[in-house]
């Protein structure tokens, strides 16, 4: 897998098709979701929890995560100009929650999820591509 080295900015008309979509939204979404987001029987959303890299502060972001082979892989609906893609990658790593346990990961990537190296499934490609999705973050752990 190839670690992004740098971190581009993102416009919004070059957002995937679900951040334009669900972007109008966020805001709201995103207190409702934070509270329930890597419960035990939430199995679609995760809470990432990271550093800013400028301010230190620590901050709980909810977003859709899935377990794949070597670690977890969060899809960017919001491009790489998202500024929890950006703490993360400052920072080398981040903690999720899922299903009530917490998972420290290391080495994010930036990944396409046709790649060769994909860790997903030829079946699951196509769903990623209908929803304007082109890259993903990989974390490596447990």
């Amino acid at each position: 897998m190839t670690r992004t080295a740098a971190v581009s900015s993102t416009t919004k008309s070059e957002r995937p098709l679900a951040g334009r979509v669900f972007g109008l939204f966020t805001p709201i979404l995103n207190r409702l979701v934070t509270r329930i987001a890597g419960r035990r029987y939430v199995p679609l959303y995760v809470l990432l929890r990271h550093r800013g890299r400028r301010s230190g502060r620590a901050y709980a972001t909810p977003v859709v995560g899935m377990r794949v082979p070597g670690g977890f892989a969060i899809p960017m609906a919001f491009g790489e100009g998202a500024d929890w893609y950006r703490n993360i990658v400052a920072a080398g790593g981040a903690t999720i929650r899922q299903h009530g346990t917490e998972h420290q990961l290391t080495d994010p990537a930036a990944i396409d999820p046709d790649s060769a190296t994909s860790p997903f499934p030829q079946w699951e490609r196509p769903v990623f591509r209908a929803l304007g999705i082109r890259r993903f973050l990989f974390l490596r752990g447990q």
